[in-house]
């Protein structure tokens, strides 16, 4: 059965939260606050924030940035998902990533399904990895940021949990960088 195991040791995650808006201010930015508060509060580190436009080089710069520094394992997005002609955070995602995380976008519609039917379809929330950060983006309100962290990311980046999480494989992330490919 799935579930927190004591006996290991919680190891903080450094967590680096960028809100996606060309409206919200930091002051006004309730789903940012929200991962801070859950990712604060679960133990984790918030090592940095940022708001920026909706716009894919604004978009993939910040996630380089955050990519090149070693002191930040994870990037958690809000906003920018969804089907307009303004949402572009998957597509600026995918510019940086590596590996998409093809199962969080999957199962974050299906536990969104369980409370808003079947317009979970116009999310097109993601996750990957590049250089060895965790990238997930999710939908810019507040229901949807305490979804994915309570449902998904709560468990998966606390090394705990059992049987298995992100945060015991993040050594192992850019394993290729030292071994080469074999593609």
């Amino acid at each position: 059965m799935p579930g927190i195991d004591e006996t290991r040791p919680f190891v903080p995650v450094h967590i680096a939260v960028l809100t996606v808006s060309d409206t919200r201010s930091l002051e006004t930015d309730r789903s940012g606050d929200t991962l801070v508060e859950r990712l604060t509060g679960a133990g984790h580190i918030l090592a940095d924030r940022k708001i920026v436009t909706d716009d894919i080089p604004a978009i993939s710069d910040q996630l380089k940035s955050w990519i090149a520094d070693d002191g930040i394992d994870a990037v958690i997005s809000t906003g920018g998902t969804g089907l307009t002609g303004r949402d572009v955070t998957p597509e600026a995602f995918r510019s940086v990533f590596e590996k998409e995380i093809e199962g969080f976008g999957e199962l974050f519609r299906w536990i969104s399904f369980q409370k808003i039917g079947t317009s979970t379809i116009q999310s097109r929330a993601i996750a990957g990895v590049a250089r060895g950060t965790y990238l997930f983006a999710l939908p810019g309100s507040t229901g949807a940021c305490k979804d994915a962290w309570d449902e998904i990311l709560k468990n998966q980046l606390d090394i705990r949990f059992r049987p298995c999480n992100f945060v015991e494989i993040m050594p192992r992330l850019r394993e290729h960088e030292l071994y080469g490919r074999s593609d």
